[in-house]
C-alpha cells in the first residue's frame, strides 16, 4: 500500500467557500422531573439531497427579508447579536431566521403578545406564503402587531459543513423553551413527521432517524441536562463558541465524515486541506502515508494495548536527494522492514531511535543488516524491559544537528522520563517533533521506575514549551497540531494525578502502593491498574524526591 494519502500545499483555504448561512433552534421542555425533551422534524425525502429523511432540528437558510425584522425583536439587537456571534453585523438576522423557519417548518411562533386568535390567523393567513416567499416574518410582526422574542434565546454551536460537499451550510444553532400553550404541527412539506424526544432516545434510535453528525454531537451534548431551564442557563454562560468543521475522509469502508474531537482530524486537514476526501482516517500497518515532502509514515503490525494501532516508522529526507533518515524502526518484523526499504526507493543512510522499548527499536539490527546503515540513539541507564539488542554506532546528546540535506535538518532534543535514553528529533524545516512516546495521542504514557523517572519527564515536558512547534509526529497514531496546548494539558493531567496520590494518602493515611492504587486510579478500569501501579510508584518517587512523601518498608505516608 503507497501513498494512501497524498500532501497538498497548505495554501490558504476558504472554509467558507460555497457556504449558505443557515439557522437552527433546538426548543427544549421538561418532560418530567429530572428530564428533558426535544422537538426534532424529519426532512422530506429529495433526491440528490445528503440530509434527505434524516430528522433534524427545525432551521433553513436566512432569506433577505429576515433583516427587515430588526425593529421586532426584543431580547436581542443587531450589535448584541453580532458580538454574540462573532460577526461585525448581521447576527440579529440568523436569531430572525431560526425563529421563522420554527414557524414556516413546526408551526410554533415566538411573539409578543400573542393570543390564540393571532395565532390561529398566523397559521391560517401568513405561513403558507411565507413558505413560498411571498411575505417575510417583518410583515407578519406588523399585521399581528407582535414582536419576535428572543428572550429566552440563547447561542449554543457554530458548525460548518464539511469541504468537498456540494452542499454545504454555515449554521448557528440556538436553544429555546417551547413556548406555553402551542403545539407543533409540521407542515407536511420540509417537516413530515414531529416527534418530542430525550436526548437519550434520539441517540438510541440514530440509525432509524438516519442522525446528521451534527445533529448527533448536538443531542450528545444536551444529554447531560435535566431541565430546560439547565439548558438554557449553560448556553448563556459559555463565552466563546468554536467553529467546528468535520472533514471528509477513506476509511476502509469508504468515505467518512470526522469530527474535530477524533484523533485523525488534524491530520487530514494538514493532508486534504480542500476536503477531497482522500485522506485516510484509518492508521493501517503497512501502508505508506505521504506527510509532507520531506516525510512518510508507515506503521508496524504491532498494535496493542500498549502501542494503540502500531508503531510509527519515519522516514525523513531532504526534497532534493533520494536519502532517507529512518526514525524509530519498530519491532523485529521482517515485513515492516521491507515495507520501509521499498517506500524508500533510495538509500537509508541512517537509523535513529527515540529510546529502546521493544516495540521501538529492535528492527534497527535488521535495517542495519540490510542497508549498511549506521544506527544513531543512546543507551538507557537501566537494561530493564529495554531491547537488549540495541547497539548504536553514534551516541547521540540533545542539541545536536543533523543535516540531511540541503533544505532539511534535524534537531536532537534529549527527554528523558519515560525512558532515561528518550530523544526527539526535530524537524526544523517544518517545526514537527517527532517525538517517540514523550507525548502519547490520547492517552497518558506508563512511567516506569527505575529507567522512568516522573519528576524528569516533567521537567522534559516543560522544557518542551521553549521550543517552537507546529506539529507533533508521535510514535503512535496521527499528527498532532497545537503541541503546546496538549503538552500544557499533560504537564496539568500529570499534576492532577499527583494530587490525587497526596489525596489519597491523606485519606488512607500510611498506605502500601497495592492500596493506594484502587484510590488514586478510581477513574481507570480496574484492568488497567497493573500498568497504573509503575505510574503510580513514579509519582510516589517524585514526591519523596519533592520531600513531600516517605517510605518505610513499602509502606508510603506524607512527610511530615
Amino acid at each position: 500500500m503507497v501513498n494512501s494519502s497524498p500532501f497538498e500545499s497548505s495554501a490558504p483555504v476558504d472554509l467558507y467557500v460555497n457556504s449558505r448561512k443557515a439557522a437552527s433552534v433546538i426548543v427544549v421542555r421538561d418532560r418530567s422531573p429530572g428530564e428533558i425533551e426535544i422537538l426534532m422534524m424529519r426532512r422530506a425525502e429529495r433526491p440528490g439531497d445528503f440530509r434527505s429523511g434524516a430528522v433534524v432540528f427545525p432551521g433553513g437558510v436566512l432569506d433577505a427579508r429576515d433583516r427587515e425584522a430588526h425593529a421586532h425583536c426584543m431580547g436581542w439587537d443587531d450589535v448584541a447579536a453580532s458580538q454574540r456571534l462573532g460577526l461585525d453585523q448581521g447576527g440579529l438576522d440568523y436569531w430572525i431566521a431560526a425563529a421563522r423557519e420554527c414557524f414556516e417548518e413546526v408551526g410554533l411562533l415566538f411573539l409578543d403578545p400573542l393570543s390564540p386568535q393571532a395565532a390561529s390567523q398566523a397559521h391560517a393567513s401568513w405561513r403558507a406564503a411565507m413558505q413560498a416567499g411571498e411575505a417575510g416574518i417583518a410583515e407578519l410582526c406588523q399585521a399581528l402587531g407582535s414582536r419576535i422574542d428572543l428572550r429566552q434565546w440563547a447561542y449554543f454551536a457554530h458548525w460548518l459543513t464539511p469541504l468537498g460537499r456540494n452542499k454545504r451550510f454555515d449554521t448557528r444553532f440556538f436553544v429555546t423553551v417551547a413556548p406555553p400553550g402551542q403545539e407543533a404541527v409540521a407542515d407536511r412539506a420540509e417537516a413530515v413527521e414531529l416527534m418530542w424526544v430525550t436526548p437519550a432516545e434520539a441517540l438510541d434510535r440514530a440509525a432509524e432517524y438516519k442522525l446528521l453528525p451534527v445533529t448527533r454531537r448536538n443531542l450528545q451534548d444536551l444529554a447531560q441536562f435535566d431541565s430546560a431551564q439547565s439548558v438554557l442557563d449553560h448556553a448563556r454562560s459559555l463565552r466563546d463558541i468554536p467553529l467546528v468543521l468535520p472533514r471528509l475522509a477513506t476509511s476502509s469502508k469508504g468515505e467518512r465524515i470526522v469530527h474535530p474531537s477524533e484523533f485523525a482530524w488534524a491530520e487530514i486537514g494538514r493532508l486534504d486541506p480542500h476536503g477531497n476526501g482522500q485522506a485516510w482516517c484509518e492508521i493501517t500497518a503497512g501502508r505508506v502515508v505521504r506527510l509532507s515532502p520531506r516525510v512518510m509514515r508507515i506503521t508496524a503490525p504491532n498494535p496493542g494495548m500498549m502501542t494503540g494501532p502500531g508503531t510509527n516508522t519515519y522516514l525523513v529526507g531532504d526534497p532534493s536527494r533520494s536519502r532517507w533518515t529512518v526514525i524509530d524502526p519498530g519491532p523485529a518484523d521482517a515485513q515492516h522492514i521491507q515495507t520501509l526499504m521499498d517506500a524508500a526507493q533510495g538509500a537509508i543512510e541512517r537509523i535513529c531511535v527515540t529510546h529502546t522499548h521493544v516495540d521501538h527499536s529492535p528492527g534497527a539490527v535488521a535495517l542495519a543488516q540490510a542497508t549498511g546503515a549506521p544506527v544513531w540513539g543512546r543507551r538507557p541507564a537501566h537494561a530493564q524491559g529495554q531491547d537488549p539488542t540495541f547497539n548504536p554506532q553514534c551516541e547521540l546528546e540533545g542539541g545536536e544537528r543533523i543535516e540531511l540535506g540541503p533544505t532539511t535538518h534535524l534537531q536532537v532534543v534529549h527527554t528523558p522520563g519515560h525512558a532515561s535514553n528518550h530523544l526527539c528529533y526535530l524537524l526544523e524545516e517544518e517545526k514537527t517533533l517527532f517525538c517517540g512516546d514523550h507525548v502519547m495521542q490520547g492517552s497518558t504514557v506508563v512511567i516506569n521506575p527505575p529507567d522512568g523517572d516522573m519528576r524528569v519527564y516533567l521537567h522534559s515536558l516543560q522544557e518542551l514549551l521553549n521550543v517552537e512547534l507546529d506539529w507533533l509526529a508521535p510514535g503512535h497514531g496521527f499528527l498532532v497540531a497545537q503541541p503546546h496546548a496538549v503538552v500544557r494539558a499533560l504537564i496539568a493531567h500529570r499534576l492532577g494525578r499527583e494530587s490525587k496520590v497526596v489525596a489519597g494518602m491523606q485519606e488512607l493515611g500510611p498506605a502500601s502502593i497495592e492500596g493506594l492504587v484502587s484510590v488514586v486510579y478510581a477513574d481507570v478500569p480496574v484492568g488497567l491498574h497493573p500498568v497504573a501501579r509503575r505510574s503510580l510508584l513514579a509519582h510516589l518517587l517524585k514526591l519523596q524526591a519533592d520531600g513531600r512523601a516517605r517510605v518505610d518498608e513499602d509502606i508510603w505516608s506524607l512527610a511530615t
